[in-house]
């Protein structure tokens, strides 16, 4: 996708990503609609000094819409790519120290951490589906949603994702559609009021799970087991397990991809929306020739 196709407020919100510490505040521009659909690569989040990683690292157990499932069998050995000097560690990709250890042995892992309710996320979306569907055989997709600012209702939509992932809804459409349901002016799950005009601002009563039980019950679901599973023992594992991932990758902004719990970046750190693609790649086959992966 070239930048021409981001509006540039647009394109400044998702160079500069969602920061825990720092609540994204939006122009009309850039947190209105979806951005237009990618047609080659993904973009870049804000860049983030290595933070320290937790000293025991949790095993990544977020799955995600169409990941690959295995890698190809039989096939040729992967090769390390070039080192042509072109990514630096610590500048466009920084490492994450203790590595953290992934639950897909015979797969590269490449996470990428989000929320819903993040408007850089909402930018980056069509990019992350494009650098999604590019991966090769050998690279499972997942998103880990991460809750740092709760004033925008993300604790509400980590919940709602693994309820989801749990209930077999967690899907390619459903994922865009909760995205165009919170940042489409007009939409069913609304955090900001205002969208589309000059001053948006953050809505007093914000999505609930109910509320997004019955989005969920437009697709299939029962909106009465969507919130008791919302409310589950298993649920809340896996919320508290994703908030350990986080602090373990060192990750204090969104959207950020982590690759193999190994290296993590963003579309700041990678130089743009085609580099982080051409990024991802390069540190996905490097981690699969460690691994003596096929393909």
């Amino acid at each position: 996708m070239s930048k021409s196709l981001i509006p540039a407020a647009a394109l400044v919100l998702l160079l500069a990503g969602c920061s825990s510490s720092q609540p994204p505040s939006g122009s009309a521009a850039s947190m209105a609609a979806p951005a237009p659909a990618a047609s080659a690569a993904p973009a870049a989040t804000a860049s983030t000094a290595p933070a320290a990683a937790a000293s025991t690292a949790p095993t990544v157990a977020a799955s995600a819409p169409g990941a690959a499932s295995t890698a190809s069998a039989g096939g040729t050995p992967v090769v390390a790519p070039a080192d042509t000097g072109k990514w630096v560690e610590g500048k466009n990709y920084f490492r994450i120290e203790p590595a953290v250890p992934t639950d897909h042995a015979d797969h590269v892992v490449v996470t990428e951490v989000f929320s819903w309710g993040c408007p850089a996320c909402n930018q980056f979306q069509p990019m992350a589906d494009a650098i999604r569907k590019s991966m090769p055989a050998y690279v499972h997709w997942q998103y880990l949603p991460a809750a740092f600012i709760p004033p925008e209702d993300w604790p509400t939509f980590q919940r709602a994702y693994y309820t989801a992932q749990a209930l077999g809804l967690d899907n390619p459409a459903t994922h865009d559609a909760m995205f165009k349901a919170i940042w489409t002016p007009g939409g069913p799950l609304n955090t900001y009021d205002g969208l589309g005009t000059s001053q948006p601002h953050v809505k007093k009563n914000l999505p609930s799970i109910a509320d997004i039980a019955r989005f969920y019950a437009r697709r299939g679901a029962n909106a009465a087991t969507f919130e008791a599973t919302a409310d589950s023992f298993a649920v809340r594992a896996k919320m508290k397990r994703a908030d350990q991932l986080i602090k373990a990758y060192g990750v204090d902004s969104t959207p950020t991809i982590v690759v193999n719990g190994t290296y993590r970046l963003d579309v700041a750190s990678a130089g743009g929306l085609a580099q982080t693609q051409e990024l991802v790649h390069y540190l996905a086959q490097k981690e699969a020739a460690a691994m003596h992966l096929q393909q």
